[in-house]
């Protein structure tokens, strides 16, 4: 039976999710109006905080309440980090200035100006959550807890606005694509960006096209044995006592050898997106926004089972800095915390470099694979080239095993080769690929690779 979507039942559907987080909104204005109201006209009395509505299950966000079982307090702290982006308007009554200094009420927290929106932060959900009480604000600090429902299943982060704002005068802040999700069910997955320094990695190659030799195949059916019966090892057979989910390989070998494609594949295989960190955007100059930056990736890699691909490793793994400055310390410090968070990764992690040499061998034992690729031979090589240019129309003098025999490139280099030569031929008003245009794409990308044969 065909899967035929109707429309009018999705659109039902977004309007559901829209309307539990409206609801969620509806009951913070609620609080926020009534704590204000305690603060007041009566903070010597006690404080009973509106009821929350009942989750709505079926949308995103009922769900989220009832499978993570979030309490009403949970439940506040999660509304107020949504609220600026849905609904701004909500958080208006924070700006109440204090007339007897002429400025806002610091109890209340927030890092917007008058005329711009509220951003709530840690702060403004203490006074919402214990008001002014000291004993009942400590105990509410639990809630930002790194291991909290509230962090880690809800997603709530929290941002410094300025580098010596305290803990809790940071922002609350949640992730767009968990926002997304709340408000109308879908799950998108975050792409490159300043503040997301990864790259889905995506492939129309398959299994098949992966031309290495036997021994590679043979380690990386290992990693894939393990990805497909890790919940047996661990759990049946009882191993989950002495490692946990995650797995760590290295990816070592010249350039074009399939390091990165090969990456690609076994997501592809296993159904588990796949990730290109960007170590360039995530070791900043600024201290903590490495941490920072890479906090989300390793979060969000524990929370959807993607494979992180870190490629060019050695530009941040090689030898440790020696610590002669201050600079060096820090650069330490992020990479040790980097480290940290691979070995803590209960997903599969690939580290790739050009060089194994490069790497500095302490880091080897994190490693529970090292797989090398190698320049292919030239039976390898004629394997690429007949993939590579399997639906391309050839001419008669083009002898695909003389190509593979001739000329020692590596897979990437082939497929280059292979683009160049077909833009070429039909530059020449030519309809198929002949000799002479793999010849002038190939003299190219010897001269790219600073070779001339």
């Amino acid at each position: 039976m065909d899967d035929v979507r109707d429309p009018g039942f999705e659109t039902a559907m977004m309007k559901s999710h829209a309307r539990a987080v409206a609801a969620e909104l509806g009951w913070l204005s609620e609080v926020i109006e009534a704590r204000l109201m305690h603060f007041f006209d009566a903070p010597e009395t006690g404080f009973d905080p509106p009821a929350p509505p009942d989750p709505q299950v079926g949308s995103a966000l009922g769900d989220l309440i009832v499978e993570s079982d979030l309490d009403p307090s949970t439940r506040l702290v999660l509304a107020l980090a949504i609220a600026p982006h849905v609904n701004s308007a909500v958080l208006d009554p924070f700006f109440v200035k204090n007339s007897a200094i002429d400025r806002p009420f610091s109890q209340f927290g927030g890092a917007g100006a008058q005329g711009s929106a509220f951003q709530p932060t840690a702060e403004t959900a203490l006074f919402l959550l214990a008001g002014t009480d000291t004993p009942a604000r400590i105990a509410a600090m639990t809630y930002f807890e790194a291991d909290h429902p509230l962090r880690k299943t809800a997603g709530v982060t929290l941002t410094a606005p300025t580098p010596d704002a305290p803990t809790f005068g940071h922002v609350l802040t949640i992730p767009v694509h968990r926002l997304v999700a709340l408000c109308d069910g879908t799950t998108p997955k975050p792409d490159y960006a300043p503040g997301f320094p990864a790259k889905r990695l995506q492939t129309a190659l398959e299994w098949s096209d992966l031309v290495l030799p036997n021994d590679l195949h043979h380690a990386l059916g290992h990693i894939l044995a393990w990805l497909e019966n890790r919940d047996r090892i661990l759990s049946d057979w009882g191993l989950g006592r002495h490692f946990g989910r995650g797995f760590k390989a290295l990816f070592y070998g010249p350039p074009g050898t399939g390091k990165t494609l090969t990456a690609a594949l076994l997501g592809k295989r296993t159904g588990m997106d796949v990730y290109r960190v960007d170590l360039s955007m995530v070791v900043s100059k600024y201290i903590g926004e490495t941490e920072k930056n890479l906090g989300l990736i390793f979060d969000l890699a524990a929370e959807r089972e993607w494979i992180l691909f870190f490629d060019e490793a050695d530009a941040l793994f090689g030898t440790r800095t020696a610590t002669s400055s201050s600079n060096d310390r820090y650069a330490n410090q992020e990479v040790a915390y980097l480290l940290q968070r691979i070995e803590d990764c209960q997903s599969l992690v690939i580290l790739a470099t050009n060089l194994r040499s490069n790497l500095d061998d302490a880091f080897f034992r994190r490693f529970q694979m090292s797989v090398g690729f190698v320049k292919p031979d030239a039976e390898q090589r004629k394997q690429i080239w007949s993939n590579v240019l399997e639906g391309v129309p050839l001419a008669e003098d083009v002898d695909v095993g003389l190509l593979a025999k001739a000329h020692p490139l590596v897979g990437g280099a082939i497929s280059n080769v292979a683009r160049s030569a077909a833009i070429t031929a039909l530059r020449r008003g030519r309809d198929t690929v002949a000799a002479e245009d793999f010849k002038h794409a190939i003299a190219t990308e010897m001269r790219k690779e600073g070779r001339t044969t």
